[in-house]
C-alpha cells in the first residue's frame, strides 16, 4: 500500500510539473485570466435614449422578416437602422418594397450602392448618376462607398482607382445636389500596414486574420488612402462626408480633430472603434465636447448583444472591463460616462441633421 501510495504522488507531483511547465509556455492567444478587480458594474442591455446606426449591413433585406429585426431594436431601444448595402437599381427597389410592405418606413433607412466594375467605359458615370436619382426617388437616403475603392476597383487598363480620382467626382457632386449623405470605409486599422512582429498591437488580429495583413504596395501605404479620402471630402465641400471608423484615427483624437476642423463637411461613426474609445476616456471625453455634433453612433456588424458593450462604453463610468472580441482589442475598457446632451447628439440628433427624411417622436426625450 505505502508503495502505491508513493507511486500516486510521484505522478501527482510528475502532472503537475508538466502543468506547470506547459504554463510557462503557453501561447499569448490562451493566456486571458478574468481580472481580479472588484468594482461596481452596470452591463447594460438598453441605450439610455432612442439611437440610430448609421452603420448596418443586411443582405437580403427584401425577404427579411422585418418584424423580427424591429423587435430586437426595440429591445435595444433603437429607434432607426441603417442598412448600408441596398444595392442599388432593382435590387434597391426589392428592399425598399419590402420595407413598405411592413409599414417600417420610418424605422428603417438604406443607402444605395454603385458598381465601380465599368469605370471607364464612357457611359460610367452619366448611367451611375442616373442609378443615384433613380434610387433616391426609389427611396434610398444615402450612398455607401466599400472599402474596395481605393483597395481593389481597378479601372480597365489594370491601374488601381484612387479614392480622389478625378473620374469620380460627378459621383460626389450629384450626392450633394440630391442631399444624400456619403459613407465611406477607406483603408483598414494602419497597424495592418505595419510590420508583423512583436512590436505591432494588433498583432494577435493578424495572427488570426492573417489576411488582414498589408503593406505599402499592397496596394498602396496606409497613410495615402486615407490623404485620397481626405482630399475627396476638400475638393467637395458641398457634399456631406461621414468616415466610416472614425477614419481609423480613434487612437489619435488630437489628429482627428485637426482633419475634422480643416473639412466642416466630414462626419465620422464609431463603428468597430469602441474599443479605442473605451481605453481613453479622458481624452475620449475632451473630443466629444468638441466634436461632438459630427460623431454618429455605428455598430458595422449586426449583432444584438454586442451593442451592450457600446451603451456600456458610452454611458456607464464602470472601469476595466472587457471588449466582446479579444483579438479585435485585449486591453481592458472603462466608461465614458458621457452627458445627456452630447448622448442625445451620438444617438440620434446629428443623423437627424444630415440624413433626410428622419421622423420620430425621439426628439420629445
Amino acid at each position: 500500500m505505502r508503495q502505491l501510495i508513493l507511486l500516486l504522488l510521484i505522478t501527482l507531483g510528475s502532472s503537475a510539473a508538466v502543468y506547470a511547465q506547459a504554463a510557462q509556455r503557453m501561447d499569448f492567444e490562451a493566456y486571458d485570466p478574468p481580472s481580479s478587480l472588484v468594482v461596481p458594474e452596470h452591463p447594460m442591455q438598453r441605450a439610455k435614449f432612442p439611437f440610430l446606426d448609421v452603420h448596418s449591413h443586411h443582405w437580403r433585406m427584401d425577404e427579411m422578416n422585418l418584424d423580427q429585426l424591429i423587435a430586437e431594436m426595440d429591445a435595444m431601444n433603437m429607434q432607426w437602422i441603417v442598412n448600408l448595402s441596398g444595392g442599388g437599381g432593382l435590387r434597391l427597389k426589392g428592399i425598399m418594397d419590402n420595407i413598405k410592405k411592413y409599414g417600417y418606413e420610418d424605422r428603417i433607412i438604406v443607402f444605395t450602392n454603385i458598381n465601380f466594375g465599368s469605370i471607364g467605359d464612357p457611359d460610367w458615370v452619366s448611367s451611375t448618376l442616373q442609378q443615384l436619382e433613380y434610387d433616391v426617388k426609389n427611396g434610398a437616403r444615402g450612398l455607401k462607398i466599400f472599402k474596395n475603392l481605393g483597395l481593389s476597383v481597378n479601372d480597365q487598363s489594370g491601374s488601381r482607382v484612387a479614392v480622389d480620382d478625378p473620374r469620380l467626382d460627378p459621383i460626389w457632386a450629384k450626392c450633394g445636389e440630391l442631399g444624400i449623405p456619403v459613407l465611406i470605409h477607406t483603408a483598414d486599422p494602419k497597424q495592418f500596414w505595419e510590420p508583423f512582429d512583436a512590436t505591432n498591437e494588433r498583432w494577435l488580429e493578424l495572427k488570426t486574420h492573417p489576411r488582414r495583413q498589408r503593406s505599402d504596395t499592397d496596394p498602396a501605404p496606409w497613410a495615402q488612402l486615407i490623404e485620397e479620402q481626405l482630399n475627396m471630402f476638400k475638393k467637395h465641400p458641398n457634399t456631406t462626408f461621414i468616415s466610416a471608423h472614425m477614419s481609423w484615427h480613434a487612437n489619435d483624437l488630437d489628429k482627428l480633430g485637426q482633419l475634422m476642423d480643416a473639412r466642416p463637411n466630414m462626419y465620422v461613426e464609431i463603428g468597430a472603434v469602441i474599443a479605442e474609445l473605451g481605453r481613453q476616456p479622458r481624452q475620449a471625453n475632451r473630443f466629444f465636447a468638441k466634436y461632438g455634433h459630427r460623431v454618429l453612433f455605428g455598430k458595422d456588424a449586426y449583432n444584438p448583444e454586442e451593442y451592450h458593450t457600446y451603451f456600456r462604453v458610452l454611458e456607464s463610468d464602470d472601469e476595466y472591463f472587457p471588449y466582446y472580441k479579444r483579438y479585435h482589442a485585449f486591453w481592458r475598457m472603462y466608461g465614458l460616462a458621457l452627458p445627456d446632451a452630447i448622448l442625445k447628439q451620438l444617438y440620434y440628433e446629428n443623423a437627424m441633421r444630415i440624413i433626410p427624411g428622419i421622423r420620430s417622436k425621439a426628439t420629445n426625450n
